[in-house]
């Protein structure tokens, strides 16, 4: 097991454009996924492209106007979704990630999902709740019977985002790693991947190291040469120094899954 390991950034980002060069010419990096912000300019969209590699989009999200389970807003998810769609035909994106949602229904958002009708979309798994919300707003799609859903009514495929499915579970009080192992078994084309609380419902987005989940049960599930981008903080505008310590760190993990927890995991 060795990963393919992504670089997340936002498409405002330039000023890490020459480091994720570097980092692409080490081979420490395998690809780019970019937040496609809105209004983004062609000409951001270039100096990406630049960089000659392969690139996953990012859609926007709730917080940038997008919320597919919201049956009144479903005239402006399509417009959002159909620029975050040309966003990614412009890097030649061979996928493209959506959130499901928050506050509603996950049978509007399987609903306004199945309208994209492009093969690239992937819908992502979300936690309960996200910092900063208010206590009774729910996200869509946390749970392994709502992805199962919107991926049974649509043609999209699932991006499974780790931390997320923890806090998720955590959130609700079920077993954490059955939790992963039940949205494994939707068969995920890529993950999301950071450090963070094992026992907390709340995503924290920490480099690799700097939280307490345990990597080790958690690669022992996963498939060979997953493809994870990762989504850390980053300390410096002028380097990733952060990244390519985490990149560093998770490929001990691929590379010791079968030594150290190949005969069992246990279930905590």
């Amino acid at each position: 097991m060795k990963g393919i390991f992504g670089l997340k950034v936002w498409s405002e980002n330039l000023n890490y454009i020459e480091p994720a060069r570097r980092l692409l010419e080490e081979k420490v990096c395998d690809y780019i996924e970019i937040y496609a912000l809105p209004e983004t300019t062609d000409t951001t969209i270039k100096l990406w492209k630049r960089l000659n590699t392969e690139f996953i989009v990012h859609a926007p999200h709730f917080m940038h106007g997008i919320n597919f389970s919201d049956s009144s807003k479903f005239q402006s998810n399509m417009s959002m979704a159909k620029s975050a769609l040309l966003f990614a035909d412009k890097l030649n994106a061979e996928k493209i990630i959506f959130h499901p949602g928050i506050q509603g229904n996950y049978k509007e958002t399987a609903r306004q999902m199945a309208h994209l009708r492009d093969k690239r979309v992937l819908v992502e798994n979300k936690p309960y709740k996200v910092c900063g919300l208010n206590d009774g707003d729910i996200c869509v799609g946390w749970s392994p019977e709502e992805i199962s859903y919107i991926l049974a009514n649509t043609n999209i495929g699932f991006c499974l985002d780790i931390g997320h499915a923890i806090c998720a579970a955590n959130g609700v009080g079920r077993n954490r790693l059955q939790f992963l192992k039940d949205l494994l078994g939707l068969s995920p084309a890529m993950f999301h991947l950071s450090d963070g609380d094992w026992n907390g419902a709340i995503d924290k987005h920490l480099n690799i190291g700097h939280g307490s989940f345990k990597f080790d049960e958690i690669f022992a599930l996963l498939p060979n040469n997953p493809i994870i981008s990762i989504e850390t903080e980053k300390s410096s505008t002028t380097n990733l120094d952060d990244f390519k310590k985490d990149v560093c760190n998770l490929k001990k993990y691929a590379e010791n899954r079968h030594s150290a927890y190949h005969k069992s995991v246990s279930y905590q």
